[in-house]
């Protein structure tokens, strides 16, 4: 009779403690997350997929720091949600931030963008303000290829995207870096890093009426 008794308690304990698990709290415009005034995604969508877009800096200690929880929590997310990352591109002849749109162009940001996160903040490999060639040199030493990147980072490609990238921020008002964005309509707050990918992921999946 004892031995039933604790198989019982021992099913219905995992349904009661899943009941009283409360549910997550609603979130609150003006203390989660801005409505901008100028809505408008980075880049085309297709039906039913949302865009959330990390407006990033490689010379932001910040960014460089929410940059592998990025990486991590992506893996996450539904299939519908596609993540984009965007320097500013108030600068056309930013190095850094033309050096992001080039390895993205030629497939190598596996390869480069957490690695230049960590060569400008944490191994010195690279300075703040590198020059073209300083960057080429860098990017080989991690097997990306000389002539491909130097190429595209001068393309009118890069350029292009680099536009793009302006004319979002300007119109997301940017505050600083890092900044998420949700679906083009959500500008996400939170008191921690932890907490804006906890929102922007309750934006993407839950988004308010």
């Amino acid at each position: 009779m004892i031995r039933r008794f604790a198989l019982l308690l021992a099913l219905l304990l995992p349904l009661s403690a899943f009941a009283a698990s409360p549910a997550p709290a609603p979130l609150v415009e003006g203390v989660d997350y801005d409505v901008l005034a100028q809505p408008g995604t980075l880049m085309p969508t297709k039906p039913g997929e949302v865009e959330i877009v990390e407006v990033f800096a490689y010379t932001c200690p910040h960014c460089a720091h929410f940059a592998p929880m990025v990486e991590e929590w992506k893996a996450k997310l539904p299939t519908n949600v596609v993540l984009r990352l965007t320097p500013p591109g108030y600068n056309p002849a930013d190095p850094l931030e033309r050096a992001y749109f080039a390895s993205q162009e030629i497939g190598t940001l596996g390869l480069t963008h957490l690695q230049t996160f960590q060569a400008i903040h944490e191994a010195h490999d690279l300075p703040r303000n590198p020059t073209d060639s300083e960057l080429t040199a860098y990017y080989t030493t991690l097997g990306v290829d000389a002539a491909k990147f130097q190429a595209a980072l001068d393309g009118a490609k890069v350029m292009q995207r680099m536009q793009a990238a302006k004319q979002f921020s300007l119109r997301i008002e940017l505050p600083g870096t890092p900044t998420m964005v949700v679906a083009g309509r959500w500008r996400v707050l939170g008191k921690s890093y932890e907490d804006m990918l906890r929102i922007a992921a309750a934006l993407a999946t839950n988004p308010p009426n």
